[in-house]
């Protein structure tokens, strides 16, 4: 790997970098500790200390941005170490706004803002432990927090994925109804620190990293033993990272109701959670109803309402069901009308 830039980074060089939090960044996350450290951007006094490294273009086209801590005394060879473990990680173009910095333990501290931490994350910035720190290998660490780098480039509209996990993993663990009956917390670095998905999350991809998918001999030492992964959950994991999920779909259906018949159904697959929309339109008046209801039919989730283009809509946020039943219900002369479907 050729280094695009290695050099001793002046205070205010480092300053400059580090003005504003790229979008998409939020809250820091704590490493494997299991206490809590909340970043509001960027980790403090990054600006104060003095780094060795720069940015390294990898085998994939991208590149990270790698500093060590001079407190080393060969922060070269180090720095290629890190390249090396980062490039090898499962990753996404989130790889090319990330900046990792590495030092010794007694200074992860006051960067992170916690004596105790070994490692955060926040503003697209990631701190971590150099060295074994209480049994725990610097590599899981960087693992840990880079499963939240990853959260906060992705998108789970319309909850946040650094809270919440990414679409597809957040979906087959049942976040949001975990979240309805009290057993998830989703960005309580507090007292609810091992029911935080966030943390389950980061600590999942974590263990992807270090199982290769098969969720076999690891470690679960900081995340409620309820979120424990899974070959299944893991590969949502990988798949959230490789092929982010790109947004709703809509699809549009041409239906047409059979000759004295007023109903008009379908059964829809919903195999993530979020929110579910429905819209129908007819020629003439567009006055066909729209509802959306349970699976099996039996339970009405969603009427539909008047929309300001014409039609009906009706709207529902998915938790957890994996499939809901569509019913148009004729109340226009035309026996033909459109359905447009919008999934999460």
């Amino acid at each position: 790997m050729k280094s695009k830039a290695t050099y001793l980074i002046a205070a205010a060089v480092l300053a400059a970098a580090l003005v504003s939090p790229a979008a998409g960044s939020g809250h820091g996350r704590l490493g494997l500790a299991g206490r809590a450290t909340l970043l509001a951007g960027a980790p403090r006094h990054l600006a104060e200390a003095s780094w060795w490294g720069g940015t390294y273009f990898i085998s994939d086209g991208e590149q990270v941005a790698i500093y060590i801590s001079t407190s080393y005394p060969e922060p070269g060879s180090l720095a290629q170490h890190w390249v090396e473990f980062f490039a090898g990680l499962p990753h996404g173009k989130e790889i090319s706004a990330l900046k990792v910095y590495v030092a010794p333990i007694g200074e992860v501290g006051d960067l992170c803002a916690s004596v105790e931490a070994l490692g955060c994350y926040g503003g697209q910035t990631l701190v971590m432990a150099g060295d074994s720190t209480d049994g725990i290998a610097p590599a899981s660490i960087a693992a840990h927090e880079y499963g939240h780098h990853v959260a906060a480039n992705r998108s789970n509209p319309p909850w946040r994925a650094l809270d919440w996990g990414t679409k597809r993993w957040a979906s087959k663990v049942g976040v949001c109804s975990r979240v309805q009956s009290g057993t998830a917390y989703p960005g309580d670095e507090g007292l609810n620190y091992s029911l935080n998905p966030g943390e389950a999350f980061a600590e999942s991809y974590r263990v992807l990293v270090e199982t290769n998918g098969t969720a076999e001999g690891y470690d679960w030492p900081i995340a409620d033993p309820s979120f424990r992964p899974t070959p299944e959950s893991l590969a949502a994991v990988r798949e959230d990272v490789l092929q982010p999920w790109a947004g709703p779909t809509t699809t549009t259906i041409r239906g047409k109701f059979l000759r004295g018949k007023h109903i008009w159904s379908t059964q829809v697959a919903t195999p993530f959670d979020g929110d579910f929309r429905a819209r129908v339109t007819a020629p003439g008046s567009g006055a066909d109803d729209v509802k959306i209801l349970s699976g099996d039919g039996g339970t009405l989730l969603a009427t539909g309402s008047w929309n300001g283009s014409g039609g009906k809509s009706a709207e529902y946020r998915v938790c957890g069901a994996r499939s809901v039943k569509v019913r148009v219900i004729r109340a226009a002369a035309a026996a033909r009308f459109t359905l447009q479907v919008q999934l999460p």
